[in-house]
């Protein structure tokens, strides 16, 4: 449903993001570094704004996109690897390693929500379906994704291609990246699948 309630949101979280950027942008460590890290966030903005000229997201779905959005532009500033996260590192006991990453990665993994919002309400297929396509289509990106970071780093070689990849000395930061995102996905389409049932159940009565 088209409200402009859900307009409104978009807006204001639009403007709050722009907060963000400007401040990501003011003297990151590497600047080539966050070009390159930039690019898609504002290529996903681009799209987000583009489809919500004939699709109005749910509140919960504009919410959800721009967590990764501001993640991935923080990041960008500092590049993943040095983000000031030692708090949260702490707080799960990791002291050899930044695990700002790991949470950026499992926020991309809420974009699950807002695919399966749309086919369940543009395409109308079945709830199983839109779910399962939400939750491939992330697994897919995923991939995509660390295959990009990948060829980035060989062409750029050297510490900006170390910075843009972030393993910082593990082996298995490309398939534990692809985890977090299939973790975030599952975890918000299990939020729209019990927002469905309460809204079903409201109705119902």
């Amino acid at each position: 449903m088209h409200t402009k309630n859900n307009t409104k949101t978009l807006m204001l979280l639009s403007a709050l993001y722009s907060i963000v950027f400007v401040f990501a942008a003011i003297s990151p460590t590497s600047r080539a570094v966050w070009v390159a890290e930039i690019l898609p966030v504002v290529g996903v903005l681009g799209i987000i704004w583009w489809v919500s000229r004939s699709f109005a997201f749910s509140k919960t779905s504009y919410v959800l996109m721009f967590v990764w959005i501001v993640m991935h532009t923080i990041g960008s500033k500092y590049t993943f690897a040095n983000v000031p996260f030692d708090w949260f590192n702490e707080l799960i006991g990791s002291q050899d390693r930044n695990h700002f990453d790991r949470v950026a990665h499992f926020s991309i993994g809420f974009y699950a929500y807002p695919i399966a919002e749309y086919l369940l309400k543009r395409h109308a297929v079945k709830p199983a379906i839109a779910m399962l396509f939400g939750l491939f289509a992330i697994m897919s990106l995923a991939a995509g994704y660390e295959i990009i970071e990948w060829w980035y780093a060989e062409i750029a070689g050297g510490e900006e291609g170390i910075a843009f990849l972030g393993s910082q000395g593990d082996i298995w930061d490309a398939q534990k990246d692809m985890l977090m995102d299939t973790l975030g996905a599952i975890s918000s389409l299990f939020l729209l699948s019990v927002q469905r049932r309460v809204f079903s159940s409201s109705h119902a009565k």
